[in-house]
């Protein structure tokens, strides 16, 4: 087992891969921010585990012996599924059009400082592996 394969790993690199396609959406949103009939989209965060398990969101299961069915993608690995929503602003234009560009940078602000914490984290955690792979009195 690598350390690229550790659960905790592989669930902040989960998170990481949400948040860039939520800011992804998000830039797409103030992009089209002038269109007519143009309603924002985002993404939903799986909050409660027990609707995340009925959903089949981003959990899945691990495939620890040969014997296992296999799951996911291609040789087992799990694959992220991300479904955008409609989410309009709280205005909307004569034209159609419900996207607040203000809203917009608050979500983005929102996920950056989100991504921000998750890199931490993920620094933090491969810190404390290197720190456990050192030798005695290093």
């Amino acid at each position: 087992m690598g350390v690229a394969d550790l659960p905790l790993l592989g669930q902040i690199r989960g998170r990481l891969t949400w948040l860039d396609e939520r800011q992804r959406l998000i830039a797409q949103n103030v992009a089209n921010s002038d269109t007519p009939g143009y309603v924002g989209r985002d993404l939903r965060q799986p909050t409660d585990f027990a609707a995340a398990l009925r959903e089949g969101g981003p959990l899945t299961m691990a495939q620890t012996r040969p014997g296992h069915m296999p799951v996911g993608g291609p040789n087992g690995a799990p694959v992220a599924r991300f479904t955008s929503q409609a989410a309009p602003d709280s205005e909307t234009t004569l034209d159609g059009n419900a996207v607040v560009v203000e809203e917009q940078m608050l979500k983005m602000a929102e996920s950056r400082m989100a991504y921000d914490a998750a890199i931490g984290l993920y620094q933090k955690s491969l810190a404390m592996l290197r720190l456990a792979a050192k030798p005695p009195g290093r």
